[in-house]
């Protein structure tokens, strides 16, 4: 989805450039120069945005639904650990990008939604992106955000990343994790209380062309991410006016669940030991979320997340 806009976009700027109006691509050129650090200093959000009538029907079409577990203090700030990535990261746009849902259900925080640093580089699509809230991923990004000496601010980071969204497939629960321990890093280093976050049905809004590991699809996927920093999942849905083909994602309800905050006591020079120790935490920490709502999603009870 992000990567059809971001065509578009990129599109527009080309006729721009070819056109008659070279000169409007030129200041927007020295326009980007000038504003190039502004994703990794908390963007430029706007309500008016985020507050569009369409994402109202985006919300409604699934549905998607933001499930509060625990207050946050707004005297606090926060680094919320978004599971699964899936293929649109739907509940995660839904619930932190648009609407009223969030501030609603924890009053005084402010969510950022950071996404890979290559999205802010695409012409006027940025300034899209940022004005819904998003930002970059980049380590100056989330310490930007995480430094709010008053708190209130929410750091949502998709742990997963790029590559997790080659994992979803229908019923999938593997989750790219193990190795992923710079967001516990980042909290211990901004005494930012890290929080698990499950989007149950994430993975249903799409099938998948099989990509089992050694497969030569996954192999190419994999290389491709490495190479241009973002997944290629080859993905089916239904159509406008039929259910058997096409790119729109199916109606499949989304619940995103939000667990109970971690304390975490700032350290400026964390050790190994402790960085993993919270890890291993994390993972105890999100486990017990799934397990305490899968019945209510439609989870079987023989199914377990799968850490890889």
């Amino acid at each position: 989805f992000l990567s059809l806009v971001a065509e578009f976009c990129c599109g527009f700027f080309v006729i721009l450039i070819l056109g008659n109006f070279w000169f409007l691509a030129v200041l927007y050129l020295l326009w980007l120069y000038l504003d190039w650090e502004t994703p990794c200093t908390g963007g430029r959000r706007s309500q008016w945005v985020r507050s569009w009538t369409v994402w109202k029907y985006f919300r409604e079409y699934f549905p998607i639904h933001l499930v509060k577990t625990s207050d946050l203090s707004p005297n606090h700030n926060y680094l919320l650990g978004f599971h699964p990535h899936g293929v649109l990261v739907a509940g995660a746009f839904g619930n932190f990008c648009t609407g009223p849902t969030f501030k609603n259900l924890f009053p005084g925080l402010t969510p950022y939604l950071h996404i890979m640093p290559i999205w802010f580089g695409c012409p006027f699509f940025r300034e899209y992106i940022m004005s819904a809230g998003m930002v970059s991923a980049s380590k100056d990004s989330v310490s930007y955000v995480l430094n709010n000496k008053g708190g209130g601010h929410a750091s949502i980071i998709v742990i997963g990343g790029a590559e997790e969204s080659l994992n979803a497939h229908p019923g999938s629960l593997t989750l790219n994790i193990l190795k992923r321990k710079g967001f516990i890093k980042m909290a211990l280093k901004h005494g930012a209380h890290l929080v698990p976050v499950f989007s149950f049905g994430e993975n249903e809004l799409f099938k998948q062309v099989a990509n089992p590991k050694g497969s030569w699809l996954r192999n190419v996927q994999e290389k491709l991410q490495k190479i241009m920093g973002f997944a290629l999942p080859l993905f089916h849905a239904r159509g406008v006016f039929q259910y058997s083909f096409g790119l729109i994602p199916y109606r499949q309800p989304i619940h995103t669940v939000v667990g109970s905050p971690i304390p975490v006591k700032q350290n400026l020079n964390p050790t190994t030991e402790e960085i993993e120790q919270l890890h291993a935490l994390y993972l105890q920490k999100l486990r017990k979320l799934f397990e305490e709502h899968k019945r209510n999603y439609g989870i079987p009870e023989h199914k377990s997340l799968i850490f890889e």
